[in-house]
């Protein structure tokens, strides 16, 4: 899954820290969800959305693997 979260943190000028305090997780947490390393659970994904006041598919791209 990719995600909006970085340009979107930076676009409304919130610092790293400042999200990960604001949505109970660590700075790392925030770091690594931003460089598309971690995918995050259903609940953390719909808590950055909402902090942003955003729908979720506006923060993050789902896209289907193909199938073989």
């Amino acid at each position: 899954m990719e995600n909006r979260l970085e340009e979107t943190r930076k676009a409304r000028g919130i610092k790293q820290e400042t999200l990960a305090l604001d949505l109970g997780v660590s700075r790392q947490t925030i770091i690594s969800l931003g460089k598309g390393r971690y995918n995050p659970s259903n609940l953390l994904a719909f808590k950055i959305a909402r902090r942003f006041g955003l729908q979720f598919d506006d923060v993050f791209i789902y896209q289907e693997e193909d199938q073989v």
